[in-house]
């Protein structure tokens, strides 16, 4: 399903050769020198820190980031682009574009928090009071790079007078709300020609590695409650049929494939021991690197809940809250991504940077690395990640291409105090800065080398196959809005 026609309502004209929005003089005819990627973006490296720091403050958790979108678009719409919001019946997704014509290039755009954990911007651990989530996987970093990339590639269609379209994505709830796939169902992407995208870490890497498919669902279990001590006999724990899954699912962990994964974590399980619990629910996640792998370990897991509920005598019923294939890699574009990461170089950090950095990293133990390959770009390689993405679905969509920085203290871990520290840092900001070069750079080779785009294509259909027919993994339900309430 294409994009409805009218779903830009403003029109918008393609401006004069020399209108860079920069603060610089008009090119004129004889300026034959189109104007620089890397210096828009960082004529707007101000931007990008401020609004990173507004959604590292907000830290709003998935399908809930209200004042997180509304401060991208009116960003957005602030330089001249169209909005469209609560696309794919999601209240905080959002299309923003700017242009006429072909092609249509996509920069996606994430703003989610994770619950659960939180940390100031000090190098040591210090939680603060209150605040129940936190940017642990950088997506303030993530909206905000992508926001400035996008921007400056507008600037750059505008001065050059190039014909195509720059679409940004706002796309809520990548951390287990599968945002994406409801927008990928819904047909946002099917007119886009390619798509880029970018994640905060802690290197430089454009390498073409794919994830892991998952899917997860929460478990509900339902007993009869009870005096655990009057009148232990009456009751049906549901603690005990979650209890009795969890332990059946450990079971299975030794006879699964060796690159799939299986974790949970209980999220009821009464409230008081002398209390027979009536309701119990664990939250559990599957991945496999093959969608037909996780629908088998899948299957044996529902068995194992029903089974546990047989045996304890109480209900159980689950809701699956998301599903996301896996990253269909294009190394036809990576490979360009690889070439514009190494011109734009990596992060450096100035001496009172280092010296923060140095003292997180205390706390990091053995997994500390050298500070200067914050730096460095590392070699090209084609590999298995093992996280998920709900980027996986729109890469069977459209061609897609990413790229990780360093914004993080080298040796830190996603989804740890020590990255939530470093994504509300002037180190993440600067690695944001660096995701928008390389973005920025890809986005205007790709709407000037038609054969690329077509190459690029090519690998797309010849990996997904004549036949292909594109399957989410949580099949037709809504978007579960409600699932960090």
């Amino acid at each position: 399903m294409k994009l409805p026609e009218n779903l830009f309502a403003k029109p918008i004209a393609i401006a004069a050769i020399g209108t860079l929005m920069l603060g610089t003089a008009p090119l004129t005819a004889d300026d034959h020198v189109a104007p620089d990627p890397i210096a828009a973006v960082d004529a707007q490296s101000d931007r990008t820190a401020r609004v990173a720091q507004e959604l590292w403050e907000y830290a709003e958790l998935g399908y809930l980031e209200t004042r997180s979108t509304g401060l991208m678009q009116a960003e957005l719409e602030g330089e001249g682009f169209r909005i469209e919001a609560g696309i794919a019946e999601i209240p905080t997704a959002f299309v923003a574009e700017w242009g006429e014509g072909g092609p249509v290039i996509a920069i996606l755009a994430e703003m989610d928090a994770l619950p659960g954990i939180n940390q100031s911007g000090a190098a040591f651990r210090d939680q603060v009071d209150g605040k129940g989530a936190g940017h642990a996987c950088g997506h303030n970093l993530f909206g905000a790079g992508s926001l400035t990339a996008a921007i400056a590639v507008k600037q750059w269609l505008e001065a050059t007078g190039t014909p195509g379209r720059i679409r940004l994505y706002g796309t809520p709830a990548e951390e287990g709300g599968s945002g994406k796939v409801y927008m990928t169902r819904a047909g946002m992407f099917d007119d886009v020609d390619i798509a880029i995208h970018w994640h905060a870490d802690d290197v430089n890497s454009a390498a073409a590695r794919t994830s892991l498919a998952n899917r997860s669902a929460k478990f509900r279990f339902t007993g009869v409650s009870a005096h655990a001590a009057g009148a232990p006999e009456r009751g049906r724990s549901a603690l005990d049929g979650a209890e009795a899954m969890n332990m059946m699912a450990n079971m299975m962990h030794e006879h699964m494939p060796q690159d799939a994964r299986m974790h949970y974590v209980i999220t009821s399980g009464g409230t008081a021991p002398n209390v027979v619990p009536d309701f119990a629910e664990v939250f559990y996640y599957v991945r496999h690197p093959d969608p037909e792998g996780v629908e088998q370990i899948w299957a044996r897991l529902e068995d194992a809940a029903r089974g546990a509920a047989m045996g304890t005598g109480t209900q159980v019923e689950w809701e699956i809250i998301h599903g996301n294939n896996p990253l269909l890699v294009n190394e036809t574009l990576a490979r360009a991504m690889q070439a514009n990461l190494e011109t734009v170089g990596g992060v450096e950090y100035t001496a009172e940077e280092r010296a923060w950095a140095q003292e997180l990293q205390q706390s990091l133990g053995d997994a500390a690395l050298p500070l200067e390959s914050a730096a460095q770009i590392q070699p090209y390689n084609r590999s298995l990640g093992y996280g998920s993405t709900d980027v996986g679905d729109v890469s069977w969509a459209t061609p897609t291409v990413g790229v990780r920085t360093a914004t993080w203290v080298p040796g830190t871990s996603s989804h740890s105090w020590q990255a939530v520290a470093a994504s509300g840092h002037s180190i993440g900001h600067k690695g944001a800065q660096v995701a928008a070069k390389a973005m920025a750079l890809m986005a205007v080779e790709l709407f000037t080398n038609p054969e690329m785009r077509a190459a690029a294509r090519a690998e797309f259909d010849a990996a997904r196959g004549e036949d292909f027919v594109y399957s989410s993994l949580l099949g037709d339900r809504d978007p579960p809005l409600d699932y960090r309430r």
